[in-house]
């Protein structure tokens, strides 16, 4: 039987250790409305990240690629909101009672986010890239509102 080092040892009880200490809670609602929401939000920035990278001059502009990514941040911009339910406030969620508290005022900040990527499509049909990162930097204003305002980090 091979002796284990000092550092092996070091190495499996640190992963032991992290193995115990998470915390993380899991999403045991019968129908995960928080897991749900959670992917598209993961693919909200999935999508919008490489256009956030083309407005700040750091990958190279493809206007058929922006234009693609445009059409699908818009469609994903409509499918979150529908699992924020009212028996949807639990842990794992990051959701603020603010969503729940402020119902006018959460629709309204959906409804900016769609707007701003409304606009980001119209600015990717267009091909300008000035008019583009304007676009861009407003989607991602509206999201770290909304952000600030109904969500716990």
């Amino acid at each position: 039987m091979p002796i284990l080092r000092s550092s092996s040892l070091i190495a499996i009880a640190t992963v032991f250790a992290l193995t115990a200490c998470n915390d993380i809670a899991k999403d045991t609602h019968p129908d995960q409305l928080v897991t749900k929401r959670r992917g598209i939000f993961k693919q909200f920035m999935r999508t919008l990240e490489p256009m956030g990278m083309v407005a700040r001059n750091r990958k190279d502009y493809n206007p058929r690629e922006f234009n693609v990514s445009a059409l699908a941040l818009e469609k994903l911009a409509t499918q979150p909101w529908a699992y924020f339910t009212q028996d949807s406030n639990y842990p794992p969620t990051h959701a603020k009672p603010e969503v729940w508290k402020q119902p006018v005022e959460f629709k309204q900040a959906q409804e900016n986010y769609r707007t701003t990527v409304s606009q980001l499509v119209k600015a990717a049909q267009g091909g300008n890239l000035d008019i583009i990162r304007t676009a861009v930097n407003e989607v991602q204003k509206s999201c770290k509102t909304c952000h600030n305002q109904f969500r716990n980090d």
